[in-house]
């Protein structure tokens, strides 16, 4: 590992428990929201959402928005409980359908009122207040902060039986040999594709959101194009359980992850296109996977 790998390591990784609700809710100066993009969590977004709001009452986050894009009683669960919903389809309809996740969490953002934003999985097993404590703290203790990612154990899960390791596939067998290649500081990051992640909000203004399952991945670098490796921090929030997906299912969000990294690398001249947009099943099924890029919501206010 290089010194500047061993140096970031030590400075710039954080344990949740240094953040408590009471610490934060004395020490933060800034506004915070908190972001959930939901899709058919309904087994999920109630705990969730049972541990997050009470985090209001306490004065450590100012407001709790959930994003839905459900055919399940997800958003009927939310709004029983108290969180802001809001219908994905029902934002920025000009730009046309809902193209996945990072669309989502794009249209979600005028909304959300915080100086800080904080982004969670709303598919979390056994989530506790300490996700969002956690990603919040780095930006209140450190001004030279910027954004933050959660990093975890992964365990994985098969029927009853779970091995302490093994979740997070896409992230060990394609995004992290891909940041070795082409990003090398960036693979010192033990999550990159996690989904909980907190950002100053005029960062967060100022980068393009890819639509789909590569939004953590191109977020991440795109960050680290703006700001530099010492503005991002990790916070280990020890452990995260979530459903697992096929093998199937893990090409084409693969795919995704290739093709945000490889968009980015064009940008830079590092790689030249037009790049494919159909990925082949081996039993020749096809899927088509093109992801559009939201523009930064700086530029759509400085334009209006």
């Amino acid at each position: 590992m290089s010194i500047r790998a061993r140096s970031w390591l030590r400075t710039n990784t954080f344990h949740h428990a240094r953040f408590p609700p009471e610490w934060l809710a004395a020490e933060r100066r800034h506004t915070v929201s908190v972001c959930i993009p939901a899709r058919d969590e309904a087994t999920t977004i109630g705990p969730t959402l049972e541990r997050l709001l009470p985090l209001i009452d306490a004065g450590v986050i100012d407001q709790v928005l959930v994003v839905d894009g459900s055919s399940d009683e997800t958003p009927e669960i939310a709004r029983r409980l108290g969180a802001e919903v809001h219908d994905e389809a029902d934002l920025a309809p000009e730009f046309g359908p809902v193209l996945g996740k990072g669309d989502a969490m794009w249209r979600a953002l005028p909304l959300l009122r915080g100086e800080i934003i904080c982004y969670l999985d709303a598919d979390s097993a056994g989530f506790e207040s300490h996700y969002a404590c956690g990603l919040i703290g780095p930006l209140v203790r450190e001004p030279r902060l910027a954004f933050v990612k959660g990093c975890y154990r992964r365990p994985f899960r098969i029927g009853d039986a779970v091995a302490p390791a093994g979740g997070g596939r896409v992230t060990e067998l394609t995004a992290r040999p891909l940041l070795n290649l082409f990003y090398p500081e960036l693979a010192v990051i033990g999550q990159p594709l996690a989904g909980e992640m907190a950002a100053h909000r005029e960062l967060l203004e100022r980068l393009p959101f890819t639509t789909g399952y590569g939004v953590e991945i191109a977020l991440l670098i795109d960050t680290y194009r703006a700001v530099g490796l010492d503005a991002i921090a990790q916070i280990d929030l020890d452990v995260r359980q979530n459903a697992h997906q096929t093998l199937r299912d893990l090409g084409p969000m693969a795919f995704a992850v290739l093709q945000a990294l490889s968009a980015r690398l064009q940008q830079e001249g590092r790689l030249h296109g037009p790049l494919p947009d159909l990925f082949l099943f081996g039993d020749g099924e096809e899927l088509v996977s093109r992801p559009a890029e939201r523009p930064p919501i700086a530029e759509l206010r400085a334009a209006a």
